[in-house]
């Protein structure tokens, strides 16, 4: 069966259950989809369809009879939880060990460097959620034009500053000064500019962040697909994930709903290739702040979008849906959660069923190359003649 264009979709951070070492992590009893329907009535009428409720046990979700997709769940091999070594393993690159964390904040070697930089001191310099440190220093910040630098359970550097005090392409110059000196021992996963507007009580967040992320150090599928010829486009976060490389064209998103119809942009435009497509709306805005009713609606939204994305697909295109981790809201903690990843797979060339459960994410990878008949010497194992 002749294969021209594959689409993964990454429902930021919708894990099914904990992986077998999630204890490790603190995760254990996690499960971001499963522990949601428990605590509200969720309506995923089109994913039910498609065989979500087959996957893991939902409630209200009860598994279909004749399911339209193929389904399973993905494990992962990689150390970590994070969204960069989440998205490089779907791409077929498996991390050997896991990036840095800074649970006391940075130390001087990073931090007086990086003043001396950009002249200016910093404030913060600690773990924190990016919402309530904006509230906690955006004053100060305003009043001193010191930038708010912070960091999470993940492996970031995270620069807040206010639009009206430090212009956004300032912002970026500053992550980019962090990017330089964030290499060896302390190369974190990710640089991320964070802008906010507003009064002091009523800082907003605006959609003009930016990834700054460690370029991958091996080839990925972006590469092997884009060396053979074939369009790489990138919807949303995908393009500073990889550092934009192995990417043709990419465009970023303003919410969950701008990156579906970005998606169905490129599926009415583009020719033969992959559409890798972020939605992070249910991790940023719900699973980091225990919003379990906002992740609720959020994938009721998502869900009755499915049929356009379906509607879009043509005879020879294939549609994966899957996540990068977990991020469960109804736990204490704020921060991503080791987990299972859902696996949909769904278009005319794909034979319905159950695939089971994949040892490693990275076999997407290898299965989007088999459909689209391009060599494949990375990390993972293709299923692709399970959905055939």
């Amino acid at each position: 069966m002749v294969v021209d264009r594959v689409v993964v979709l990454v429902l930021d951070s919708v894990g099914v259950g904990e992986l077998p070492d999630a204890a490790q992590y603190g995760d254990e009893g996690s499960n971001t989809l499963g522990n949601i329907a428990e605590e509200v009535d969720l309506q995923l009428p089109n994913l039910a369809q498609m065989g979500l409720g087959n996957i893991i046990p939902l409630r209200g979700i009860p598994p279909a009879f004749e399911p339209t997709a193929a389904y399973g769940k993905m494990g992962s091999q990689a150390p970590g939880k994070d969204t960069t070594t989440g998205h490089w393993e779907l791409a077929g690159l498996i991390l050997e060990k896991p990036f840095p964390l800074y649970p006391n904040g940075f130390p001087p070697e990073i931090i007086e460097p990086f003043e001396k930089a950009i002249g200016r001191k910093v404030l913060g310099n600690k773990p924190a959620s990016g919402t309530e440190i904006i509230h906690e220093l955006g004053e100060e910040h305003m009043r001193t034009g010191y930038p708010i630098v912070y960091t999470s359970a993940d492996s970031v550097f995270q620069i807040a500053a206010h639009e009206e005090i430090i212009p956004v392409e300032e912002l970026y110059r500053y992550c980019r000064i962090a990017r330089r000196l964030l290499q060896g021992e302390h190369a974190v996963g990710r640089v991320i500019a964070r802008p906010f507007v507003g009064e002091p009580g009523h800082f907003i967040r605006t959609d003009r962040r930016q990834d700054f992320s460690l370029e991958p150090p091996r080839p990925t599928l972006l590469d092997i697909l884009s060396q053979a010829g074939l369009q790489v486009l990138a919807v949303g976060k995908i393009k500073d994930i990889f550092a934009g490389r192995g990417i043709s064209r990419w465009i970023h998103t303003h919410d969950n709903m701008d990156g579906v119809d970005k998606t169905c942009k490129y599926l009415r435009e583009s020719e033969r290739g992959l559409i890798f497509t972020n939605l992070v709306d249910f991790d940023m805005l719900y699973g980091h702040r225990n919003d379990v009713k906002g992740y609720a609606l959020a994938l009721e939204a998502f869900d009755k979008r499915v049929p356009e994305l379906l509607e879009n697909l043509g005879p020879r295109d294939v549609l994966f849906i899957t996540a990068d981790h977990g991020c469960d809201p109804t736990t204490p903690s704020t921060d991503h959660s080791r987990e299972y990843v859902p696996i949909l797979a769904y278009g005319q060339p794909i034979r319905p069923g159950d695939i089971g459960v994949r040892p490693t994410m990275a076999d997407l990878a290898a299965t989007v190359a088999e459909l689209l008949h391009v060599p494949y010497h990375l990390d993972g194992t293709s299923f692709a003649q399970a959905l055939l």
